[in-house]
């Protein structure tokens, strides 16, 4: 009897160091949770924010490509008009090919950490 009550009560306290452990895991779950849902919303935040400007972008690009087609237009005109060949650059598409934006040579430079803070 003695050697039962003894089995039964080392048996309570492995359910309760159990159940404690399982209590603390809780709630560095939810810390954890917490911390990246904040994360996510920062992200999300930042996605806005550029995705914001990219139309920005878009809209003065295709603005400023509409002015170089006049500009363009002009000088074929003048072109045809004075007989002297003109060097006009064609302008790409860069919805077809993005790869052939205007100004090429500037380098994107994106740093990982600046994107998780």
């Amino acid at each position: 009897m003695i050697s039962n009550r003894e089995s039964a009560r080392r048996s309570r306290q492995r359910k309760q160091q159990h159940l404690d452990e399982l209590v603390n895991q809780v709630a560095h779950l939810k810390e954890e949770n917490a911390r990246i849902s904040m994360q996510a919303s920062m992200i999300m935040e930042r996605f806005m924010r550029v995705d914001s400007e990219n139309a920005v972008l878009r809209a003065q690009l295709a603005e400023l490509t509409g002015r170089l087609q006049s500009v363009n237009s002009v000088l074929r005109m003048v072109e045809e008009f004075s007989g002297v060949d003109m060097d006009i650059p064609e302008i790409p598409d860069p919805l077809m090919r993005p790869w052939q934006i205007l100004c090429p040579a500037q380098p994107i430079i994106a740093s990982s950490a600046c994107m998780f803070e």
